[in-house]
């Protein structure tokens, strides 16, 4: 049954979620979508701090409605402006519920694994009437088309394909395809990119990335430093020079009184 639960310091009627079947044991289908969803969400959390909060979630049920037959389940989604909900075992913190977020999410990318996954049609259309303002279809073994990444853009309530996936200004985010290695695995995988299309880091790029510049600053300290050294060496030679000059100079000057000679 219904409760009176608080939301934002507003008193509202918050439906009865217990027949809502929020998890159904269903694996991920395959090894490149396994790590292609946490590249997306890992990459945001660890390094995005412009879009911050945010929600991002992968594999997980959005309902529409309080009914199973709303429900559809978004290889990811982006929300923003909103704040991750708690983690528990009640059924409220189990999906993401757009009565509870108050928004419908701005992003959901959807990685094609076969032909019946219906990221065309069938999701494609519950997506559009859902509000969800971008939507992007990952197709990396073309199992729909000759296209790998195809981005749509919400319009008078009508899906309109964009040109480019490069940049979303309403969220602040881009797409690309970026052949690299993540979890040891090379290949070509969807990375988010910012409006100067450089890739947004998961936490281990970006420390590494940290690291490789402080050993190129290392490095040129040291070569800093041996270089002070070669000159503090020759400016020791130089002076070693001078000297032996002045010895030699002050000989022969003696010699030459020993001689009787004048020496200027």
């Amino acid at each position: 049954m219904a409760e009176t639960v608080e939301y934002d310091d507003q008193e509202v009627i918050a439906p009865d979620l217990s027949h809502l079947i929020t998890e159904d044991d269903t694996p991920v289908d395959n090894r490149y979508s396994e790590r292609q969803m946490p590249l997306l969400t890992s990459s945001l959390f660890e390094s995005w701090e412009e879009g911050k909060p945010f929600e991002a979630l992968t594999n997980v049920g959005l309902f529409s409605k309080p009914d199973n037959e709303s429900v559809v389940v978004p290889d990811f989604l982006l929300s923003l402006g909103v704040e991750p909900q708690k983690v528990s075992e009640d059924k409220e913190s189990r999906s993401y519920y757009i009565w509870l977020y108050g928004q419908p999410p701005n992003l959901v990318i959807e990685i094609v694994s076969n032909k019946e996954g219906g990221e065309l049609d069938r999701k494609f259309e519950r997506y559009q009437k859902i509000g969800v303002a971008y939507y992007a279809v990952h197709d990396p073994f073309h199992k729909l088309g000759r296209r790998t990444l195809r981005l749509f853009r919400l319009e008078a309530g009508k899906y309109i394909e964009c040109a480019s996936a490069n940049w979303m200004p309403e969220i602040g985010l881009g797409l690309t395809l970026w052949r690299g290695i993540f979890q040891d695995v090379e290949a070509e995988w969807l990375r988010f990119v910012d409006e100067e299309g450089r890739v947004i880091p998961t936490g281990g790029e970006k420390a590494a990335s940290e690291r490789g510049k402080a050993e190129q600053e290392r490095k040129k300290a040291e070569r800093e430093r041996k270089k002070a050294e070669q000159e503090r060496k020759k400016a020791e030679r130089e002076r070693e020079k001078a000297e032996q000059e002045r010895d030699r100079a002050e000989r022969l000057a003696a010699r030459l009184r020993e001689l009787g000679e004048e020496v200027e």
